[in-house]
């Protein structure tokens, strides 16, 4: 069985491993009792889930004890950096480095390590949220160490 893994943004990623994922939460919380009343719930089939429930997880639950590192490019704005740890301190990640180049035309490299925590949020909606700040032009997500 291959073990390799991969980080996809969510609108690469087919509908119905999409369901898969919102099936396995439903059933986590409570809003569907069993396997079929959340299968009838998002319209996909209980073979679909069982074929895929095992192969397809939120970011965040495989990157808890992990070290994640981001790269960014940030537009050079008074109080932009302050903008992006805000939303990493929001989730309550640690931040263990940051390292900032000089600006070039206007535009800085910034790599942050990110150490999650179990009692740290969602990292993907940390990830989506810093890229919604104005003045991201482009983030990265370099990788994740053990």
């Amino acid at each position: 069985m291959d073990a390799t893994y991969y980080v996809v943004r969510g609108k690469a990623v087919p509908e119905v491993l999409l369901k898969v994922v919102e099936a396995k939460k439903r059933l986590q919380t409570g809003e569907a009792a069993t396997v079929q009343e959340a299968a009838d719930q998002l319209g996909i089939s209980r073979s679909s889930f069982y074929k895929y429930k095992d192969d397809i997880f939120p970011f965040h639950e495989h990157a808890v004890g992990r070290t994640v590192t981001l790269i960014l490019q940030m537009a050079d704005e008074t109080g932009l950096l302050s903008d992006v740890l805000q939303v990493v301190a929001a989730h309550r990640a640690n931040i263990l480095t940051i390292h900032q180049s000089l600006p070039v035309n206007g535009v800085a490299s910034t790599t942050i390590s990110v150490e999650v925590l179990p009692t740290s949020g969602d990292v993907s909606d940390m990830i989506a949220k810093i890229e919604q700040i104005s003045g991201i032009r482009k983030l990265d997500l370099l990788g994740q160490e053990a």
